[in-house]
């Protein structure tokens, strides 16, 4: 079984039920199948090679869903260039991950032109559909793969300014999709509302949607309003979205509240959210809010927290292990903790990742004697419900995405100016964690706040700039002269109380 089958057994199942609601109008299951099968033909004409790597990045929409679903029919590997991302920033990642072709919306080719990398708009790859050769995992195919052979390249981010490319195999993806059936108890009639990006959370409920028989709605714009009507028009039951938009998905439901009977699932991840954001989120849409706890090394599912358990001191929890993954609390020697006792999570099975792409050292430190080692604190209860405490590395989580200080520093420092920096999250209303830098300068000069948060947004884009710079004299040191970020971060709140 590869994931690319759950669509074929989709497709043969209830060829003539809507697979794809859009704008431009609906394809069943059949028809989308038809056009998968006629793009991964294409694809495997242009490359015949197994398991070569194929770049997709664009916004969300059909032709990018078809896109990605034809990578995986024609046994490629799938790399997603996330648009939100800096324009340096995905031209490293192209230049490290060395796809064989990329494929790209029309303002995703115009930032990526001069890579040295074929480039197919979708538009010029819609046009290569022709007669439907051996495809490798079409629906007749009868190649033989290895489970743990790469399905998808998902970068992350370093701690040295250079990308992680996390390896997730085949086996991750079908573990994934097994776990989203069974702890969503998923069906035919489910309709999944498209809010949160395809080269993000997106990716993890396509097939399991799509393999059950239901269906991908895709609104016609990202606004609260025109999700919310787009849930209302067509049903859905079941939506991922990260907490800053669904604070404004609960103001708009305020505003002008939509009939939504058919929700069952309002999941909210990628950061934590406050009691009262969720209790203000169950009275908009009644009680459907769930969480689930996950990494892109072991995406999306390692727990779960479904809505009748969201009460009380449950409410910032994020659930009890799924189905098909173990989970641990362990010391720094890596030996379990037992209920009440902090330590780090520590996860196994079939859903963690291969490892990162050229990094054995990182992948070593990483994957322990089987175990994903993930960097985050936390706590189980005696009945089994993990809490979250802090985040061992430094990773800031801002709306929903992972920022890696260290990214931001290596540009911050890069500026004349600017003698040392560091880069920490400070808690934020809106956005969970702000990022905020502190810089010390070199002697006798200095740069305006704009400037340094221009130069950051150019290189990075608008998800790891930094809202606020804050200028220290001297920035706090240990006695071996690192900077001590926690230090930091009390001078800046502290700051923030004063003001």
């Amino acid at each position: 079984m590869v994931p690319i089958n759950y669509l074929w057994r989709a497709a043969s199942r209830f060829p003539s039920r809507p697979a794809i609601i859009a704008p431009e109008g609906t394809l069943s299951f059949a028809a989308l199948a038809e056009r998968v099968v006629r793009r991964a033909a294409a694809l495997h004409r242009l490359d015949p090679n197994p398991g070569t790597r194929i770049g997709i990045g664009a916004a969300n929409s059909v032709d990018h869903l078809v896109a990605l679903l034809a990578v995986l029919a024609a046994g490629k590997v799938w790399v997603p260039l996330n648009p939100r991302n800096g324009d340096p920033e995905l031209r490293r990642i192209v230049e490290f991950v060395r796809p064989s072709l990329v494929l790209a919306d029309a303002p995703m080719r115009d930032r990526l032109a001069g890579i040295d990398v074929p480039l197919l708009t979708f538009e010029d790859f819609s046009a290569l559909d022709g007669p439907v050769a051996d495809v490798p995992m079409g629906p007749r195919g009868r190649v033989t793969v290895d489970p743990d052979s790469a399905q998808a390249i998902k970068f992350t981010g370093g701690t040295t300014g250079f990308p992680k490319g996390v390896i997730q195999t085949l086996r991750t993806w079908n573990t994934n999709i097994a776990t989203q059936i069974h702890e969503l108890g998923l069906n035919e009639d489910d309709r999944y509302l498209v809010a949160a990006p395809i080269t993000h959370g997106t990716s993890t409920y396509m097939l399991p949607l799509l393999g059950v028989g239901g269906a991908l709605v895709f609104p016609a714009g990202s606004k609260a309003s025109t999700l919310l009507d787009a849930a209302q028009e067509h049903g859905c039951s079941i939506f991922f979205a990260p907490p800053t938009l669904i604070q404004a998905l609960v103001e708009e439901q305020r505003a002008a509240p939509r009939q939504l009977s058919r929700l069952r699932y309002l999941v909210y991840g990628g950061a934590p959210m406050r009691p009262e954001q969720i209790r203000d989120a169950q009275a908009a849409f009644g009680p459907v809010v769930c969480t689930s706890f996950g990494q892109t090394e072991a995406p999306q599912i390692i727990t779960f927290l479904p809505p009748q358990d969201m009460h009380g001191e449950r409410m910032q929890s994020v659930g009890r292990p799924t189905l098909l993954t173990h989970v641990a609390i362990v010391d720094q020697q890596g030996r379990p903790l037992p209920p009440g006792e902090e330590g780090e999570i520590a996860v196994r099975g079939d859903l963690v990742m291969g490892g990162y792409l050229d990094a054995e050292e990182e992948t070593r430190k990483t994957l322990v004697d089987g175990w994903l080692r993930t960097g985050d604190a936390g706590v189980f209860d005696e009945q089994g419900y993990l809490y979250l405490r802090d985040r061992l590395r430094d990773v800031i989580i801002t709306g929903g995405f992972n920022v890696y200080p260290s990214d931001v520093e290596v540009v911050l420092s890069a500026h004349p100016a600017v003698a040392d920096c560091t880069v920490v999250g400070i808690p934020d209303p809106k956005w969970g964690e702000a990022v905020h830098a502190a810089v010390q300068w070199r002697a006798g000069m200095e740069a305006s706040e704009d400037e340094l948060i221009g130069l950051v947004k150019r290189e990075l884009g608008s998800v790891k700039t930094p809202k606020h710079v804050h200028v220290f004299k001297t920035l706090p040191r240990s006695p071996v002269g690192k900077v001590l970020k926690p230090a930091v971060r009390q001078a800046i709140l502290a700051q923030q109380e004063a003001a």
